[in-house]
Parts: C-alpha cells; sequence; structure tokens
C-alpha cells in the first residue's frame, strides 16, 4: 500500500521533532517529511510552493515558529513573517487538505485560568499577537484545526527547546533558578503531545483545541518536581513573588480547559507528576 505523505515544519524544534520522529510508531501510514530551517526557508514563498508541489502531502503539521518571546520582541518583523505570513502561504497551499496549526497558552492574558476554546483571547506579547493572528487565518478555512498547547517538556535535537532542558542546563552551570509561586502553566511531555497529534490526525476533526496537561502547577511546583527528579545535579531554586516582578507583562494563569479534545482521545491525558512518575527511567 502507497504511504500517504505528511509535511511536518519545524522538525528541528521540540514538537516538531517528536511527532516526525513517533509517526513510525504511531501513524506507520503516514510517509513523514520533516522540514528544519536547513531544508527550506518558509519565508521565501516560492521554494515553499516548489516544495509543496514536488511532495504533494496529503496532511500538514505546521510546528514551525519563533517561539521564543523575547526573539518575537526583538525581531518583530522576521517574527510577523515566519508566524504569520508563511503560517497564511502554508495555509493556502494546503487549502484542500488537513492542515495543523500550533499555537500557544499564551494568546490568553492569564486574569481567569481554565480557559477552553470559546474564551476571548488578549496577548501579552508579540510572540502572542502573532499566534493569535495566525491563528484566525487557519480558522478561516473549516477543514483545519489549531492547537493551542501548553508548556512541552522533553528533549530537543538543540537541546534548549523544552522548559526542563532550560532548567537543566542552569543546574549544570550552577545557577540559582528563582521561580514564581503565583504563575500557572498545564505542562506536558511533547511525547504526549505527539501521540495527542497523530490520534487526532486519525480521527480528524477540524476546529480550535486546547491540548496541555491535566495539571495546573506553578513555575516554583514545575522546578520542585524535576529538582527531585535530578537531585544529582544539587539543583538550586527559590521561590519568588509576581508580585516583585518588574519586567514586561506576563500571564498569570493560562491553564487550559481539554475537554474538547480529550473527548476525541483513546488516553487521558496526563499531569506533569504522573508523567514523570510512571516514566522515572525515560529521558526528559
Amino acid at each position: 500500500m502507497t504511504s500517504k505523505v505528511a509535511l511536518v515544519t519545524g522538525a528541528g524544534g521540540l514538537i516538531g521533532n517528536y511527532i516526525a520522529g513517533t509517526a513510525a510508531a504511531l501513524a506507520p501510514s503516514w510517509k513523514i517529511h520533516a522540514l528544519t530551517r536547513s531544508d527550506v526557508d518558509l519565508t521565501d514563498h516560492e521554494a515553499l510552493r516548489r516544495l509543496f508541489h514536488t511532495l504533494r502531502p496529503q496532511l500538514v503539521v505546521h510546528c514551525a515558529a519563533i517561539s521564543k518571546p523575547l526573539a518575537c520582541q526583538q525581531q518583530p518583523d522576521l517574527a510577523h513573517k515566519v508566524n504569520v505570513e508563511a503560517t497564511a502561504f502554508l495555509a493556502e497551499l494546503a487549502a484542500d487538505i488537513p492542515f495543523i496549526f500550533f499555537s500557544s497558552d499564551l494568546v490568553f492574558d492569564g486574569c481567569a485560568g481554565n480557559y477552553d476554546e470559546c474564551a476571548p483571547v488578549n496577548p501579552l506579547s508579540f510572540y502572542a499577537e502573532t499566534k493569535v493572528a495566525a491563528e484566525r487565518i487557519v480558522l478561516a478555512n473549516p477543514q483545519h484545526v489549531v492547537l493551542r498547547v501548553g508548556l512541552n517538556g522533553g528533549l530537543s535535537p538543540t537541546g534548549d527547546r523544552g522548559f526542563n532542558e532550560e532548567m537543566r542546563r542552569a543546574w549544570q552551570a550552577g545557577q540559582m533558578l528563582t521561580l514564581f509561586t503565583d504563575e500557572f502553566r498545564c505542562p506536558i511531555p511533547a511525547a504526549v503531545t505527539a501521540r495527542a497529534v497523530w490520534e487526532l490526525v486519525g480521527k480528524y476533526r477540524p476546529g480550535l483545541y486546547h491540548l496541555c496537561g491535566s495539571e495546573r502547577l506553578s513555575r516554583w511546583q514545575i522546578g520542585q518536581l524535576l529538582a527531585s527528579r535530578w537531585s544529582q545535579m544539587n539543583p538550586k531554586l527559590q521561590p519568588a513573588s509576581r508580585r516583585d516582578y518588574h519586567g514586561p507583562p506576563r500571564p498569570q494563569d493560562v491553564s487550559l480547559n481539554c475537554a474538547k479534545l480529550q473527548a476525541l482521545l483513546s488516553f487521558p491525558l496526563p499531569g506533569l507528576t504522573e508523567w514523570l512518575a510512571a516514566h522515572p527511567d525515560e529521558p526528559f
């Protein structure tokens, strides 16, 4: 049987790498073309068009983005080109096939928490603004999907994309991490994200979905969990409060309600505490 062709962008990043890498086990009917920045410049629309017409994919999973808020703030033109314009062009090329676009929990201002798909967005950073703009473009096609994901962890090709990798690097360097006790996310291993994505592909239902872990944790609680897992590093961390923070705006609680997507999945989305306990020997 001839395999169907799936195009996965951002394969050099955390989530894209897991989606491409798990396909053989989770979605063996798909032949994966994993794209990194060295394969094609997503801002070069003609090169992208040629590649698309050569590969003729039946699915696009679009993970590529400039995802660091500070990088987006420092290079807003480039961030808009990559996060919005390239997404719009890819969505146009994929107008007649399934298209899954990765957005972020940071589209919310964090004043409420437990956001479902009907909650109004209110981005506080330029990065989040680009995601909101791209979401609207993608959802204009009723056959496409937007996935808003929470904080993802795992092992990335560059070793610096997961929240866990940032913490590990700091502790390996002997640094003290100061973590908020009153800022909340719902972290999820990228391996779980990939499994959920491939199940969604198999039961393809267009629309907007939230995907994150089932446990709402503060930055401080996340740090404690990982410090316990990596006690051999003698990790150093101290608690802090957002009340003492004077930098750019940060959302306080972007926990997501994932009931809509959970109803399509064959497995419960785990909390980070549960997942770490169940996978003590898995690299993370």
